[in-house]
């Protein structure tokens, strides 16, 4: 009897939180009255074998569940008897919240349907740690940890003060002030283990900014010291509509679009990470400037083919 009632307690749980989806995806997409956005859970109930058929009081108890656990709102207007997400409010980690529930609803059906999706057979990168991690950062907690370096074999205790998280190419880093010298470096989280919270107190300095420290770097590499460059990059016509579906950094701008290239500028640091992309790109692309990019990128090339001798 208790397996069954905790069995229909998750199966309550699941679909409301399915619920909950559904509706923040139906007002995403465009703003909608409670009678379509009612209807539009009537045909996904039928469509999934659940139950998300919903009253305006279960509704109006969803909106605030969606408020507090997505931290989005979804308002009323009046005048069209419509509901709406305001875009304009909503910021990255609610969109990646929203990815990753999406993410995890394919998983569930995965065994149900794994003819039909594959997935990318990697390990999980350090994941693990995010969550203890940003109880750190937000408490003001130094942390201990294990961390080992691809070129060093030896495993490293490190102390450090947690100040903030960065995603690059699919992989999370913590940024943190290094106490054995006091520099601020980028820790790999799929290297760390052993995490420790200690109840050492920290002040976070003001100084610090993570957009500012990155505005013009390309991955997790932030040069101590350098300048930044304007880069001109030309990719070939198919390339280039990839480039333009998704920019390579936020300071991209096209300067030509034509059916032989497209042509465009960035603002950087050229660092490590910046190089290894440009490389990833092979014959597609050709860096117009700055001279000295141009030279790296040529003795990358060279000693590639060389390899081959």
């Amino acid at each position: 009897m208790s397996q069954l009632i905790s069995t229909f307690v998750f199966m309550s749980k699941r679909e409301a939180t399915l619920r909950h989806h559904l509706i923040i995806k139906k007002v995403r997409k465009n703003p909608a009255t409670f009678d379509e956005i009612a209807d539009y859970l009537s045909r996904e109930s039928e469509l999934q074998e659940y139950v998300f058929n919903t009253s305006k009081r279960t509704f109006q108890r969803d909106l605030e569940d969606i408020l507090s656990t997505y931290n989005i709102e979804i308002k009323y207007d009046f005048s069209q008897k419509k509901y709406f997400i305001n875009e304009e409010d909503q910021t990255e980690v609610n969109d990646r919240m929203l990815e990753a529930f999406d993410m995890f609803n394919a998983l569930n059906v995965s065994d149900r349907l794994s003819k039909h999706i594959h997935f990318e057979k990697r390990k999980p990168q350090g994941t693990e740690n995010l969550y203890g991690l940003l109880h750190a950062i937000k408490n003001n907690f130094q942390i201990k940890f294990s961390y080992q370096k691809y070129w060093d074999e030896e495993i490293e205790i490190r102390k450090t003060e947690p100040y903030a998280l960065k995603e690059f190419k699919n992989r999370w880093y913590l940024m943190a002030k290094d106490l054995k010298d006091e520099q601020i470096k980028s820790f790999a989280l799929d290297r760390l283990s052993n995490l420790e919270i200690t109840k050492t107190k920290f002040l976070y300095p003001k100084e610090f900014n993570l957009e500012e420290n990155y505005k013009y770097c390309f991955g997790i590499i932030s040069p101590d010291d350098g300048n930044v460059e304007e880069i001109i990059l030309s990719f070939n016509p198919l390339q280039g509509k990839y480039i333009k579906s998704l920019p390579l950094h936020e300071t991209q701008q096209i300067i030509e679009d034509t059916k032989k290239e497209l042509r465009i500028k960035l603002k950087l640091y050229i660092t490590f990470d910046f190089i290894m992309e440009l490389l990833s790109y092979g014959e597609d692309v050709k860096v117009i400037q700055p001279k000295s990019l141009i030279k790296g990128i040529k003795s990358s090339h060279q000693k590639a083919v060389n390899r081959y001798k």
